[in-house]
């Protein structure tokens, strides 16, 4: 069962920390964060020219000269051949690296034994999920997600895409200090990107 592949990146250093990597795109994403600048990876059903077979006969031919294949997105957990496009990279001899908002903890749970690393984008203190993925009940699903990481024991960094107008400086540290007390854990903060926010109300030039 394919993929939805909606982009690629065929060599990157920063996906995947401390390995040379190449990144898969997948196409569609269940939540509607104000903040995206990835936007034309939302729509599932979109058409592109991607092809997910072609995409594996590339990764082959880079065997020896990359160290990892990392699914991101979108959201890579939406798509139901997510296993089997693990299963076939992980045959081929590469790592694989996950970068997921935790959207599907169960398809989530199946993935983790075969991945090598993830990146787990939290959004917001759990009581104000629903304000950045404008989805109801999305707390619930991305919190089971990292529990369910956390106990899996595989390899990853927490981190945040933090907008000044959906999230205050002492909601952030709130929320740096529930990951560090409950998970023992740091989360990373990374820049946003304001000038492709999903949302034009967002966007700061």
């Amino acid at each position: 069962m394919a993929i939805h592949v909606g982009g690629f990146e065929p060599l990157t250093t920063i996906d995947y920390p401390d390995n040379l990597s190449c990144v898969v795109f997948t196409q569609g994403c269940p939540w509607r964060c104000g903040y995206c600048h990835n936007h034309d990876l939302i729509a599932a059903n979109k058409p592109t020219a991607f092809d997910w077979d072609d995409i594996l006969k590339f990764i082959k031919s880079r065997q020896g000269l990359l160290d990892a294949v990392v699914f991101s997105g979108g959201e890579p957990c939406l798509q139901s051949g997510l296993l089997q496009a693990i299963t076939q990279v992980k045959a081929l001899g590469f790592k694989v690296g996950l970068h997921t908002g935790g959207a599907y903890p169960q398809r989530l749970r199946r993935c983790l034994p075969l991945v090598d690393w993830v990146g787990f984008d939290i959004k917001h203190l759990p009581l104000h999920y629903d304000l950045v993925t404008q989805t109801p009940h999305s707390a619930q699903r991305a919190w089971q997600s990292l529990e369910l990481l956390l106990e899996s024991g595989v390899d990853q960094q927490l981190r945040i895409t933090r907008h000044p107008s959906l999230m205050s400086d002492e909601e952030l540290a709130q929320l740096q200090r529930l990951i560090r007390r409950q998970y023992h854990q740091e989360l990373i903060v990374q820049a946003c990107n304001t000038s492709q926010c999903l949302d034009e109300k967002l966007r700061l030039i």
